[in-house]
């Protein structure tokens, strides 16, 4: 069967209609394509050339001059008794879960020359690329990807290209590149980006998990087994020595069911750290529950705790267990390493830049001589603006060179007591997965004698101005 894809002549008031149906009808029919990858079954083979030909010459023409009458042609190529809803078609396309484009490119030796013929929604999103027309290499620098693109336009190889997205978030990719027939002396070839975070994550995670988890438990399993082993035999009839080593034995037991937790909490919050939240949370009231919570551990070490927090509330994005367990962990910290006496200061700021969010607290005044490092570092975002929650001691600090080291698992500062219920050293990694998963930020302030200060921020739930200045840079990237 021979298709005639040469501008026909089309009536002034069918004109844009036309144009449009066609324009519907192509871009739909490169569904049949990615459904053939994925499920043969469901594509027919002659039906997906000849669309994906027509497709490609509307998608040509409509740049290089009139445009090309392919409805008709569509529907002639499908098989008798076959129906075609090109709106259905090209709504499927759009619905792809999956990133989808369609590349061409005129001369091998030309890499400024790759186009984008077409691009789903989800492309167009992750990628900020334009439906159709627009450059390549201006919306994926990836250059193992840039050479499979390469390889399937002018060699014709399939191939499969594993690869890692830039961002405070790392999210895995797999590019699936597949060579497709020339059009107008264009090579073409099919991108197909699909999202492996998720499974990636689960891999590490368990891997992790069991190495973590081995090691850290080898202790207090040796400690239990050591006991028992003395309690069995000549400790077995001494009601003192029984006594002490039980009182081991079970801080030994609450220190591992600790660890466990912390270990599957961790877990849990890296698996989905690529996700971000999407619940509300009042930053100033979760701190006030916290520090009710802890009431009676600060008592007991005899430090005063005292908070300062907007009446109006500081909503912000995210996830109330998660956001209520970073303000733990680091009033927890704090309490640990304070002496009796001692007083823990927490500040909520309702709305603050992000330069306002991680300054120092001696407000840039270098006389004391600490140190101020980021541990976490959002995206930055023009106009967005957090909520944060600060919590200072007055304990030991620590030495510019540990503060980097904070928020590695089961890190230590050599030399400092943390009290009787030392901890797991997994309480500012959690800190660190939660702020990373909420798109926000940890800041750390800290000198040998002058206590330490930490800073999480949240992005606010309702940023000013935030949502007009994302559109804007949207829709510049996408003429670029």
């Amino acid at each position: 069967m021979t298709y005639d894809l040469s501008p026909s002549p089309i009536a002034p008031h069918a004109g844009s209609r036309l144009w449009t149906v066609g324009a519907s009808a192509g871009v739909a029919i490169i569904v049949l394509v990615g459904l053939a990858i994925y499920q043969p079954g469901l594509a027919l083979p002659l039906l997906a050339g000849a669309a994906l030909v027509a497709l490609t010459a509307w998608a040509m023409n409509r740049r290089s001059g009139p445009p090309v009458k392919v409805v008709d042609r569509v529907v002639e190529a499908a098989p008798a008794g076959s129906t075609l809803d090109p709106v259905l078609l090209e709504s499927l396309f759009e619905a792809l879960a999956d990133p989808v484009l369609v590349v061409s490119g005129g001369e091998a030796d030309d890499i400024a020359d790759r186009r984008v013929e077409l691009a789903n929604t989800a492309a167009r999103d992750l990628l900020r690329a334009p439906r159709e027309g627009g450059l390549l290499v201006s919306v994926l620098r990836e250059p193992a990807v840039l050479e499979a693109v390469d390889e399937a336009l002018f060699g014709g190889v399939e191939r499969t290209t594993d690869y890692a997205g830039v961002g405070a978030q790392t999210r895995h990719w797999r590019a699936l590149t597949r060579p497709l027939a020339p059009v107008h002396g264009r090579a073409l070839a099919l991108l197909v980006l699909r999202d492996e975070t998720e499974v990636r994550r689960m891999e590490l995670m368990r891997v992790d998990f069991l190495a973590n988890a081995s090691h850290e438990l080898r202790t207090p399993l040796a400690s239990l087994s050591g006991f028992i082993e003395t309690l069995k035999g000549h400790a077995r009839d001494d009601p003192k020595a029984r006594d002490k080593f039980l009182d081991i034995m079970a801080t030994q037991a609450e220190r591992m069911g600790r660890l466990v937790a912390d270990l599957l909490s961790l877990s849990r919050i890296e698996l989905n750290e690529h996700v971000p939240p999407s619940g509300k949370v009042d930053l100033a009231r979760a701190t006030s529950d916290v520090v009710d919570a802890v009431s009676v551990l600060s008592a007991d070490r005899q430090v005063r705790i005292v908070v300062d927090a907007p009446e109006a509330g500081a909503p912000v994005h995210g996830d109330r267990d998660e956001i209520v367990q970073v303000v733990q962990n680091l009033i927890d910290n704090a309490i640990k390493y304070s002496a009796a006496g001692d007083a823990i200061e927490v500040l909520v700021q309702p709305e603050v830049t992000l330069e306002q969010a991680s300054a120092p607290w001696s407000g840039g005044n270098r006389g004391n001589g600490a140190t101020r490092l980021p541990l976490v570092t959002p995206d930055r975002e023009p106009g967005l603006r957090y909520a944060a929650v600060t919590v200072r001691d007055h304990g030991p600090g620590m030495a510019r060179e540990h503060l980097p080291r904070l928020t590695e698992r089961f890190y230590r500062v050599e030399g400092q007591k943390s009290g009787e219920r030392s901890g797991t050293g997994l309480g500012l990694a959690i800190v660190k997965h939660i702020v990373n998963r909420h798109r926000g930020g940890l800041t750390v302030e800290s000198a040998p004698g002058k206590g330490a200060k930490f800073t999480a921020y949240f992005p606010l739930a309702a940023p000013k101005g935030a949502a007009a200045v994302r559109d804007v840079q949207m829709t510049a990237a996408r003429r670029t």
